[in-house]
């Protein structure tokens, strides 16, 4: 379980990746990359064959790993895996609520546990259907992290009151995927996030640029970038999967990611 220091000025920068994307532990270095360019937590993805919020980018990235055998528990391990080989930012498990369910939540968060896994997004579990998966969360000490996109103001306070570590504010509707720009609408709510939230408020799906970032962090505590890495990380796999060009191509992903970069303080 994990909070952030908003005495900190520092911007957060939550990168998300793949678990095993290239290869399981390629994932590892790209994980301890990340936290060099200045990450404040990890998110890493749990591909899955029915991704309602994955745009092209991350849907190629989960059929990769598909095809090489990742699944839930394992994506789960290889949080483990990173942590033990010298990740100390928080990592955030980003999974669909199925495949929790086809797990068994006690076998779930057990896992989650062994392998020091410090928070939960779950995208397509609405508020109303959550507090089992909240209480559960708190009772093993994970960080559940709340979700809000345009909706009506009265539902935004809810969701946002019970919002811990962070709240990951959609930037538009859809799903995920490198954008050129957003439109006023989309900052208009952004700045209604930030005032009702007690906790960082970090907007994500789309941000691609570092100009973006500027704009952002002017409205709110940070970002989170997911289809700009993965897609990085799609024209670097060759070099990534070879042992030969492996450590440069890790080199060349860290000095872009870093663009994004920013750290707050945790506790």
């Amino acid at each position: 379980m994990f909070n952030i220091d908003q005495d900190q000025s520092e911007k957060l920068f939550i990168p998300f990746i793949t678990a095993g994307d290239p290869l399981p532990e390629v994932s590892i270095e790209l994980a301890k990359s990340l936290q060099k360019a200045g990450a404040t937590a990890l998110e890493i993805g749990v591909a899955y064959s029915d991704p309602l919020a994955d745009g092209p980018v991350i849907q190629r990235a989960s059929k990769r790993v598909l095809d090489n055998g990742m699944n839930i528990v394992k994506a789960i391990e290889l949080g483990g895996k990173m942590k033990k080989n010298g990740v100390n930012i928080p990592i955030i498990l980003f999974t669909y609520y199925n495949p929790v369910l086809q797990l068994n939540k006690e076998y779930f968060f057990a896992l989650l546990r062994e392998n020091h896994i410090d928070g939960l997004l779950v995208p397509d579990l609405p508020l109303e259907e959550s507090a089992s998966l909240q209480a559960e969360c708190k009772t093993h000490e994970v960080t559940y992290i709340s979700l809000v996109a345009p909706t009506s103001e009265s539902r935004l306070k809810t969701i946002i009151e019970q919002a811990e570590g962070f709240v990951y504010c959609v930037s538009s509707l859809g799903v995920t995927g490198v954008r050129n720009e957003f439109n006023s609408s989309a900052y208009r709510f952004i700045r209604t996030v930030k005032n009702l939230s007690s906790v960082p408020v970090a907007v994500g799906f789309g941000i691609s640029s570092r100009e973006q970032v500027v704009k952002m962090n002017e409205i709110c505590d940070g970002v989170v970038v997911g289809s700009a890495l993965v897609k990085k990380i799609e024209e670097l796999k060759d070099r990534l999967i070879s042992i030969e060009t492996r450590d440069r191509a890790v080199q060349e992903f860290e000095d872009y990611a870093k663009m994004f970069g920013g750290l707050y303080s945790l506790k």
